[in-house]
């Protein structure tokens, strides 16, 4: 039966449920929950089971409406790159108006219920987040500026300091550094994606630092990033959030992305097409890998702390 439903929406040009749900941008969503997750953990203060799975909860239903926004918003953009054609809203299985109603109701429930959980600084910056990635980063900097990855990451670096903000109500040093950890992750992984994905945003129109600048200083400002991020995420190790097994675990990711982003740096346009890519493609694998890993050091190193051993 569910086959036969699926196969209908899919022939009909219905939404289905799926697709609804594609609006809010899963993969992007898992990277929240993610984030915040720790960032509530890692936090000095306990937070009851019950409030941290509600405020995990509205945390990621905010993150989905930002999404459905942006959709709403980039609708002529995704149809036209092959990466975000069979999205829903350009796929034309779901209207604008239905994304935008989508995302404006769950922005509204997400924040208010975020803010009956927890507290109001952590609705406050939920709140400032969707706006943020909606209106700052989708309606103005994607179409005005190359810079647009780099002042639009903030919208993707707040989830942890959400998550530190449920349980102590403030913000600290350690909720500031994880938010520059992706904030400053982000530019090199997005322009390593844009590297192979040029002609995409070309056609698309928007002013991405491969588009405006070309290739090579694109390459340049992969490597100055990678260079700009280290003691970031060095830095924070030294916190009371961080410790050994943390500091460790960075060395090593942090060289590894660093040998990435040289190894890019070399390469010419004419070795780049020769092999598809493949190292541009690789790096940008890595650097999905490399956030993960350093919040998955920041988890152990807090459970090796609730046992009373780590830490410094």
């Amino acid at each position: 039966m569910s086959d036969l439903s699926i196969n209908t929406h899919e022939e009909t040009g219905e939404a289905g449920f799926g697709d609804y749900f594609a609006l809010l941008k899963p993969r992007v969503m898992s990277l929240v929950i993610f984030t915040a997750l720790v960032g509530l953990i890692v936090a000095p203060v306990a937070v009851h089971p019950v409030v941290a799975l509600a405020s995990i909860l509205f945390i990621a239903i905010g993150a989905g409406a930002s999404g459905a926004l942006n959709m709403w918003w980039d609708a002529d953009i995704d149809a036209v790159m092959k990466r975000t054609a069979k999205r829903p809203v350009p796929a034309g299985r779901v209207t604008p108006e239905e994304a935008l109603a989508v995302g404006l109701g769950l922005s509204g429930m997400a924040v208010v219920m975020l803010g009956l959980a927890a507290n109001l600084l952590a609705a406050f910056l939920l709140a400032f987040t969707i706006f943020f990635y909606a209106v700052v980063y989708t309606m103005w900097l994607k179409r005005w500026t190359p810079q647009n990855i780099v002042i639009g990451g903030a919208a993707g670096a707040f989830p942890p300091m959400i998550g530190w903000a449920v349980a102590t109500g403030g913000v600290s040093v350690e909720s500031v550094l994880m938010f520059a950890l992706i904030f400053m992750w982000t530019p090199p992984h997005f322009w390593a994606l844009a590297l192979f994905m040029k002609s995409d945003y070309a056609e698309a129109k928007v002013p991405m630092l491969t588009v405006t600048h070309g290739r090579k200083v694109t390459r340049t400002h992969i490597l100055a990033y990678t260079f700009l991020l280290m003691p970031v995420a060095l830095g924070l190790g030294f916190t009371s959030v961080g410790g050994p097994v943390y500091l460790a675990a960075a060395a090593v990711m942090n060289a590894v992305f660093l040998k990435g982003a040289i190894d890019i740096w070399r390469r010419d346009e004419a070795a780049a097409e020769a092999d598809s890519y493949r190292t541009e493609k690789a790096v940008f694998k890595f650097s999905i890998l490399y956030l993960f890993l350093h919040f998955g050091a920041l988890l152990i190193e807090a459970t090796l702390r609730s046992f009373g051993i780590g830490g410094w």
